[in-house]
């Protein structure tokens, strides 16, 4: 039995709904969640027991789908899966594995001193990464900015955080980057970053008040016409930094009325010979949380 998820999704019947999905079915839970940001709101000083009472509201629910309606491409008449966000803005966490650090200097122009100072220093690096209507779901497109030439996708763990800047959940991101032009000057990071398409998560949030890193893996599988381009994993337990640090400098000086997702930082990272094509798939999964696929378009 899979681990109960809290997702988002589309039915041309209903509209856009939150559910929880308890295997191959996904039980509605509109009537006394409409959005999530009303149940991160509701969770804040009381995590566990909001996980639970959504977790009921979803068993009690008398509507329920078969999960495999929604795996399609987003369409306005086709039911498909949402992305796990509704309001709430996506930050990220860079240089949290070493692999990260290696890979960043690797590409830098100026040999990447820059990097290995924030790996070792006390503040994390943290920058804005959407918000949350721009975010992608499963089975949509993630993009490549047309102005890059070295584009590679970022698999990560998502922190989701309410209001309170409480851990609720944990779910699956790919934090997509135009490694030439942050390569090319640091302070190109916003353009490298923040563009049309650049942010997917999904396909649901596991939900846990945790402030432990999950005990898990995340692969990442690179198909082009059916091929395997690159496919990698890493552990959790490489990541350098701490949930409660990272959720402590993402908190200073900042409010999050709606709550926020943190993405946590990528230790897989292609070779530097490889960048996506436009049609290119990527899968990315999380044990014990779920698998995002993406095909790739160019913006």
């Amino acid at each position: 039995m899979s681990n109960p998820l809290l997702v988002r999704y589309f039915h041309p019947n209903y509209g856009s709904r939150l559910g929880v999905r308890f295997d191959e079915k996904v039980h509605d839970v509109h009537s006394e969640y409409p959005t999530l940001t009303a149940w991160l709101k509701s969770s804040m000083g009381r995590p566990e027991a909001a996980i639970e009472e959504i977790l009921q509201a979803g068993r009690a629910s008398l509507l329920t789908f078969p999960a495999a309606i929604f795996e399609n491409a987003p369409a306005k008449n086709t039911p498909h899966w949402l992305a796990p966000v509704d309001e709430q803005d996506v930050w990220a966490a860079g240089v949290t594995y070493e692999r990260s650090k290696v890979a960043r200097q690797e590409e830098s122009q100026d040999g990447g001193d820059v990097y290995a100072r924030v790996y070792r220093a006390e503040r994390p690096e943290l920058f804005f990464k959407a918000r949350g209507r721009w975010v992608v779901g499963v089975h949509a497109g993630v993009g490549i900015r047309s102005d890059a030439t070295w584009s590679v996708p970022e698999p990560e763990l998502g922190l989701v955080i309410n209001p309170a800047m409480e851990v609720v959940g944990f779910t699956v991101g790919n934090d997509m980057s135009s490694r030439d032009i942050e390569g090319e000057n640091p302070l190109y990071l916003p353009q490298a970053k923040v563009y049309t398409a650049s942010c997917a998560i999904g396909p649901g949030i596991l939900l846990k008040a945790s402030t432990d890193w999950p005990d898990t893996s995340i692969h990442i599988h690179i198909r082009r016409s059916g091929e395997t381009m690159f496919e990698g994993a890493v552990h959790t337990s490489r990541i350098k930094r701490t949930i409660p640090e990272l959720v402590d400098y993402l908190g200073r000086s900042n409010t999050y009325p709606e709550g926020v997702v943190l993405l946590t930082g990528t230790g897989v990272v292609p070779p530097g010979e490889f960048t996506l094509q436009a049609g290119d798939v990527v899968q990315i999964e999380i044990e014990g949380i779920g698998t995002l696929i993406n095909t790739v378009k160019v913006v």
